[in-house]
């Protein structure tokens, strides 16, 4: 879904850009002129798609360190979780070892 608009988007920034150098290039300037216009439309054009460069990198390092957050306590509440499980399940064996010795003691007499 979002490839679809970011498609749109890059369409219609190509077709306004296209328009506005056929525009310029039809106008009744000078040569240097609309060479100055069209410098100046494709800067501008640059800057632009610098700046939402720019914007999507830092969304996707914000993202990315949000990412590593949620994994970092994910990982920490598992290990917790797995402890705690490994404390009640050496409980349950020394409990049933035991029960086996007391069993094994009678049969020793």
């Amino acid at each position: 879904m979002a490839n679809k608009t970011e498609n749109t988007l890059a369409a219609l920034l190509i077709g306004a850009a296209v328009g506005a150098v056929a525009g310029i290039l039809f106008a009744p300037d000078k040569g240097s002129k609309t060479r100055a216009k069209i410098k100046e439309g494709f800067d501008e054009a640059k800057d632009k798609i610098k700046d939402q460069f720019e914007n999507a990198s830092t969304d996707l390092k914000e993202k990315a360190a949000d990412a590593k957050d949620n994994l970092e306590e994910t990982f920490e509440n598992l290990a917790s979780n797995m402890s705690h499980k490994s404390e009640e399940l050496i409980s349950f064996l020394e409990t049933k070892l035991a029960e086996l010795k007391q069993q094994n003691a009678k049969y020793q007499k």
